[in-house]
């Protein structure tokens, strides 16, 4: 597994990391084919705030992208609260793959669509401010409740994705009431 560190007002020490890989590689047998982790450690600097240190880890898996996030008083401390976090998302996940793996949930694999931002030649103005950045994404094709899966997975607000239903764009989103709604989008 390929592991990326980044700190942020915290000094990360090879024991440190060795540690945390060593952490993340326990990781592994729960999930065959982790390709990568990212880990994001940084200190608040708010008074205020008891628990400084703030832990981030994405890992990128063959099935799925998960992330975690937590804090503790201590960078070993963020990291094993994450680290339970994680080992939680990836035993829920593992079980709705299971569940959907059986032949009456199958269906005909789509092929992937691209959003590209290729061939935007002005500049666009909202309110006075200017798109100063753009990314690309390769938007998957798949039902609504596999999307809702993947918003859960990365702790998301709402998940764009292609509606394998109808083939056309989709996107979920987490209503304040705790429900999940779904907008269609048509080509109208």
């Amino acid at each position: 597994m390929e592991i990326t560190f980044r700190a942020k007002n915290v000094a990360l020490t090879d024991d440190d990391k060795s540690q945390i890989a060593q952490k993340l590689d326990h990781l592994d047998h729960l999930v065959d084919g982790v390709a990568r982790a990212e880990v994001s450690v940084r200190e608040e600097k708010n008074p205020r705030i008891s628990e400084k240190e703030l832990c981030e880890v994405t890992l990128h898996t063959r099935f799925a992208v998960v992330r975690a996030k937590s804090a503790g008083f201590g960078v070993m401390a963020a990291t094993d609260k994450v680290i339970e976090k994680l080992e939680h998302r990836i035993e829920k996940t593992k079980g709705k793959l299971i569940g959907r793996s059986h032949p009456h949930h199958r269906l005909p694999k789509a092929p992937e669509v691209v959003l590209d931002a290729d061939g935007i030649d002005e500049v666009a103005l909202l309110g006075g401010a200017q798109i100063v950045k753009s990314k690309s994404f390769a938007i998957p094709s798949m039902v609504p409740a596999e999307a809702a899966l993947q918003m859960q997975l990365l702790s998301h607000d709402f998940y764009f994705f292609t509606n394998h239903e109808t083939g056309l764009p989709a996107i979920v989103y987490q209503r304040d009431d705790g429900d999940v709604g779904l907008i269609n989008v048509n080509g109208d």
